[in-house]
C-alpha cells in the first residue's frame, strides 16, 4: 500500500516509501538472479538489469528532494517509472533466456507490476507528497 499522510507513522525520507522498500527488495533480488547469468552476459543483460533497478530506488530518491516542484516530481516519478518498465522487460529476457525459471519471472514481475502501481498512485496523488511553498 501506498504511504501518503501516514497517521502512525511519520515519512522523512524516500526510504520510508512502501515504494522504495519494494523497489530495493526488488532491485537486491535482480541482483542476486544476475549472479547466476553466465559470463557472455556481463557486459549485456548482466549490467542493463542491475542497472535499471536499482535505478528505480534512486529516482525515487531524486523525486523526493525534488517535492517543492510538482513537475519536477512526477518527471522524476516518470523516470522511476520507465526504468521499473525496463526492468520488467530484462526479466521476460532473462527467462526466455534460459536464466531465470518461469516461477521465478512470475515473482519478479509481480514485484514490477506492484511498483508500477504504487508510482503511478504518486504520480495521480502528487499533491499529498509536495513540500509546501515557504
Amino acid at each position: 500500500m501506498m504511504n501518503s499522510k501516514p497517521k502512525d507513522k511519520r515519512i522523512n525520507s524516500a526510504k520510508d516509501l512502501d515504494v522504495y522498500k519494494l523497489a530495493y527488495e526488488l532491485a537486491m533480488e535482480t541482483f542476486e538472479l544476475s549472479k547466476r547469468f553466465p559470463p557472455e552476459e556481463k557486459f549485456a543483460l548482466t549490467t542493463q538489469i542491475r542497472r535499471s533497478s536499482r535505478s528505480v530506488c534512486l529516482n525515487l530518491r531524486e523525486a523526493w528532494a525534488k517535492r517543492r516542484y510538482e513537475a519536477h516530481f512526477i518527471s522524476k516519478l516518470t523516470d522511476s517509472d520507465g526504468e521499473n518498465s525496463e526492468t520488467d522487460s530484462s526479466l521476460d529476457f532473462a527467462r526466455d533466456c534460459g536464466y531465470l525459471s518461469a516461477d521465478g519471472h512470475r515473482a519478479l514481475t509481480a514485484k514490477c507490476a506492484k511498483v508500477g502501481q504504487m508510482l503511478g498512485q504518486m504520480m495521480k496523488k502528487s499533491h499529498l507528497f509536495l513540500i509546501a511553498e515557504w
